[in-house]
């Protein structure tokens, strides 16, 4: 379970036993681990959201945004705000893209994009929940996100040294496939979530196309913009008369 509770660590601010005489290995096997993380999560937002249904669904829609963002401690709206300032300045220059990836400061790109995404997300939460989507499938897609974030981080090349390529060390190929078939029969149920292949292919041809590459920025990004599109695909599979 080391990997685990690194992995609860990294991704989240729930709290997990110390992981004794830490290794670097640790760390990149810990990333079989994201979807299950996600899972993990999912479960924790569902019961917020059962909760706060009882009395407005876009008062759940708030609570559990809210719940989101405190839990993953602004993880991947970090790495979202960074990735799309980098994409704003860079030009599909690829030096100039890591440049101002390192920057710590947030520019105009990022700020914008991270105001979208919240928007976004809560938007979308709000007519999910007035559309009567199960919460099951709110439950799955930040573990699709993070499975995500392990196939991109073992398929695409690192851009520069840091913990999207320390997470390429010691993992299975076979373990993306293995989770994406269990993700696959868990979501049957869902015809959004049918689309989430396609989502995280887009993501990776994005990033390839624009870059090249990954960082562990982009990873993070990546998984903002799949929990945001899988939302966007269960409402409209909710909505839309099929």
């Amino acid at each position: 379970m080391r990997g685990f509770f690194l992995a609860l660590q990294f991704l989240t601010r729930l709290p997990a036993p110390a992981v004794r005489d830490f290794q670097a290995d640790d760390l990149a096997r810990s990333a079989a681990w994201f979807p299950a993380v996600g899972l993990l999560l999912g479960a924790l937002l569902a019961l917020v959201a059962s909760a706060a249904l009882r009395f407005d669904p876009w008062l759940a829609a708030l609570l559990v945004l809210l719940a989101w963002v405190w839990l993953t401690g602004g993880l991947h709206l970090d790495g979202l705000a960074d990735t799309f300032d980098a994409l704003g300045a860079a030009h599909r220059d690829r030096e100039r893209f890591l440049q101002v990836l390192s920057d710590p400061h947030v520019g105009s790109y990022g700020v914008i994009a991270l105001a979208l995404q919240l928007a976004a997300k809560l938007v979308l939460l709000g007519v999910a929940f007035s559309h009567g989507v199960s919460l099951f499938a709110l439950l799955l897609i930040p573990a699709w996100a993070r499975l995500g974030a392990l196939w991109w981080s073992q398929s695409l090349p690192s851009l520069k040294p840091g913990l999207g390529e320390q997470f390429k060390w010691r993992v299975g190929a076979w373990l993306p496939l293995a989770w994406l078939w269990l993700l696959l029969a868990a979501s049957l149920p869902f015809a959004g979530l049918w689309l989430a292949p396609l989502v995280l292919w887009f993501w990776r041809r994005f990033l390839l196309y624009k870059v090249g590459g990954m960082t562990g920025d982009c990873l993070g990004a990546g998984v903002e913009v799949s929990e945001a599109l899988l939302l966007l695909a269960v409402v409209l599979a909710a909505a839309l008369p099929l």
